[in-house]
C-alpha cells in the first residue's frame, strides 16, 4: 500500500538516502554558493585605491553619461556651458565694473572677472551636482556594487569637460581685448586639479549628508551662493583690508582664484594665499573622504 506522495509505508529515510524496499535513490544536494561578504571601511585609510583603478572605466562611462543626458534633447545643446558663463560676465561688468567702479587691477573688467568665473562656476557646478549624485542614483545603489566614490567623482569630471569648453571661451575673449597671458599659464592644469580636489573633499561631504539628511538638497544652493560672495570673484583681494586678509585666506577658493587671475592675466602669484588653499585643500578633501566612508553603510538603507 502507498500514500500518494509514492513512496511505500514503511520506507525508511536516513541521512539524506531515501530507501525504498531494495531501490536505493541519493538525493541532490543543493550546490555550495560562493558568498562575497563586503563590509564598509573606515576612515581615509579606508580608501582602496586600487579598486578605484579597477573601476576606472566605469567613472568614464558615468562621466560620459552625464554629459549626454544634461544636453539631450535641449535646443542649444552644450552651448548652455559657454552662454551661463558669458551672461555672468556681461552682468557682472554692468554692475561692478561700469556702475560700482571696483578696481580690476588694470585690466579689463570682463577679463578681470570671466578668470575668477572659471574655476568658481566648475567649483560649484562639481559640487551642486556631486551632493545631488548618491539620491539620483538610489536604485543603482541598491542593485549592484562598486565604489561609491565614483558617483561625486563622475560630478567633477563633468565639470572638467564644461570647464574645458569656457577655457576656449576666454581665451575668444583674451584675444578680443589683445591682453595674453604669460609663461606662468602653464600652471593651468596645476590649478584645475586643486579646484578638482577641493570640489570632491566638499561634494563628497555634501553628498553624504543629502541622502541621509534630505534638507541638504535646499541648504547647498544657498551654501554656494554666500561662498561665492565670500569670494574675490567680482573684486580683487587688494580691495580687502590688509588687517582682514588673513580671514579671506582661510576660504580655499580665495588661493585658487587668485591663482587663476595670476596665470592668465600675466600678474604676480600670491604664494601665500595659495599655499594656505592649497592646504586647506588637502584638510577638506581628507575630511570629505572620511565623513563619506563613515556614512557609506547607511546608504543602499536611507537613499
Amino acid at each position: 500500500m502507498e500514500h500518494s506522495s509514492g513512496i511505500a509505508v514503511g520506507a525508511k529515510i536516513d541521512l539524506g538516502r531515501a530507501e525504498v524496499g531494495t531501490v536505493h535513490k541519493p538525493v541532490e544536494q543543493p550546490p555550495e554558493v560562493a558568498l562575497t561578504v563586503i563590509e564598509p571601511r573606515h576612515g581615509w585609510y579606508g580608501v582602496d585605491l586600487a579598486e578605484l583603478w579597477r573601476y576606472r572605466e566605469l567613472l568614464y562611462f558615468l562621466v560620459w553619461r552625464d554629459v549626454k543626458v544634461r544636453y539631450k534633447q535641449t535646443v542649444v545643446g552644450a552651448g548652455w556651458a559657454i552662454i551661463q558663463p558669458v551672461c555672468t560676465m556681461v552682468v557682472f561688468s554692468i554692475i561692478f565694473g561700469s556702475f560700482a567702479k571696483i578696481p580690476s587691477d588694470g585690466v579689463p573688467y570682463p577679463v578681470f572677472v570671466f578668470a575668477a568665473i572659471l574655476p568658481w562656476t566648475f567649483f560649484a557646478e562639481a559640487v551642486s551636482q556631486a551632493s545631488l549624485g548618491l539620491v539620483a542614483q538610489a536604485n543603482l545603489l541598491k542593485k549592484v556594487y562598486f565604489p561609491r566614490l565614483l558617483l561625486p567623482t563622475a560630478s567633477a569630471g563633468l565639470g572638467l569637460v564644461d570647464f574645458a569648453v569656457r577655457l576656449g571661451v576666454y581665451v575668444g575673449i583674451m584675444l578680443w581685448y589683445a591682453h595674453l597671458p604669460g609663461p606662468s599659464v602653464l600652471l593651468v592644469p596645476v590649478l584645475v586639479l586643486l579646484t578638482t580636489l577641493l570640489a570632491l573633499g566638499v561634494g563628497m561631504f555634501l553628498s553624504g549628508l543629502t541622502v541621509v539628511y534630505r534638507d541638504f538638497r535646499t541648504v547647498v544652493p544657498f551654501l554656494l551662493q554666500a561662498w561665492m560672495h565670500i569670494s574675490p570673484v567680482v573684486f580683487p583681494l587688494s580691495l580687502v583690508p590688509e588687517q582682514y586678509r588673513w580671514i579671506m585666506l582661510l576660504n580655499p577658493m580665495t588661493g585658487i582664484i587668485g591663482g587663476f587671475r595670476s596665470v592668465l592675466l600675466n600678474q604676480p602669484l600670491d604664494w601665500t594665499a595659495l599655499a594656505a588653499s592649497t592646504v586647506i585643500t588637502f584638510a577638506v578633501l581628507i575630511f570629505g573622504v572620511s565623513s563619506f566612508q563613515r556614512l557609506e553603510r547607511r546608504f543602499a538603507d536611507v537613499a
